[in-house]
């Protein structure tokens, strides 16, 4: 058990959180809600949870048990569909670490898998100040030719913990999202003949979503991309060589896991442009699929054109 915090993330009802805009009295306002039929529930209205996502996940095991309770009775403000649209599900996660466990992605990527790819769970820190969600246009960078996609999920921590062994490590985590780790390849190869990264190869976009849904059996998830409506891809994420929950107690030996924090899967074999050879566009729609977790959508930008948001003119609320 963690050695901060011995309350354990309530199991039971599943949810699908997200995080959704809608018009307030002062111009468009972010909270939290949960997919049900018919739209979205209010959870900071129904359940008087945090309507930030993060907070509400700070905020513990009261917080998500209060928020079963709303979806499960089923009352309260209920959003419907066309009056609201989805950010991501955490806009700005605690922190951002993807790893690369999948060992045909590697065989893929490198030809020849290290040897300490099968002792160590290895990961690279992205950058939670460029998240983007479901429907949002991902920026091209400049400085890239080669712009891929990457088919991952994400495990979403929900308690603290630090020294936190293999067999308690699931009740670390919150629930599951979609994962697109946005790479620009030919500026991620350059970075990487040096030894150290990526950085800019990574850092200008990541998008996740459209839910975090929470009780559902990660190790049986299959994701599929397609591109422009071609499936290009398709992952088991039970291929990961190191568990979640190895992940979790690797990292924790002298970090400690926060609420918010992402702990990415890696891609999966053949889940990239890159091993398969096929490159994506200006204008590209890429969309990731998961049973219980929904479709992620982005469309790719024009070369060097910057972001655009569908849900950047926001605020978060209390």
């Amino acid at each position: 058990m963690s050695d901060e915090q011995a309350t354990t993330i309530p199991a039971g009802t599943g949810m699908r959180l997200v995080t959704f805009e809608t018009d307030g009295p002062d111009g468009p306002e972010q909270r939290t809600g949960a997919l049900v039929e018919g739209g979205v529930l209010d959870l900071a209205a129904a359940a008087e949870v945090p309507a930030d996502m993060l907070a509400l996940l700070e905020a513990g095991a009261p917080a998500l048990a209060a928020a079963r309770e709303a979806v499960a009775a089923g009352t309260g403000p209920i959003v419907p569909a066309g009056e609201y649209r989805l950010a991501p599900p955490l806009p700005r996660p605690n922190s951002l670490r993807d790893f690369m466990v999948v060992e045909e992605h590697v065989m893929n990527s490198f030809k020849k898998v290290p040897d300490e790819w099968f002792n160590l769970p290895v990961y690279y820190a992205g950058n939670v100040d460029e998240i983007y969600g479901p429907d949002d246009v991902v920026p091209w960078p400049g400085y890239s030719d080669k712009l891929d996609y990457e088919l991952e999920l994400c495990a979403v921590v929900g308690m603290a913990g630090r020294r936190i062994p293999v067999e308690r490590a699931a009740e670390h985590i919150a629930g599951y999202t979609l994962y697109n780790d946005w790479s620009a390849r030919d500026i991620q190869e350059r970075e990487m003949s040096v030894g150290i990264g990526p950085a800019m190869g990574k850092h200008f976009a990541s998008s996740i979503g459209p839910c975090i849904a929470t009780d559902i059996d990660h190790d049986q998830i299959v994701l599929a991309a397609t591109i422009d409506g071609e499936e290009w891809s398709r992952g088991a994420i039970g291929d990961m060589h190191f568990s979640f929950e190895q992940i979790i107690s690797w990292v924790s030996q002298e970090q400690t896991l926060y609420p918010g924090d992402l702990l990415g899967s890696g891609t999966m074999g053949r889940g990239c442009g890159y091993e398969l050879d096929r490159w994506i566009a200006p204008g590209s729609v890429v969309e990731l699929s998961a049973d219980g977790i929904g479709t992620l959508r982005n469309q790719v930008g024009e070369k060097g054109a910057g972001a655009r948001r569908v849900t950047e003119p926001a605020r978060q609320v209390a």
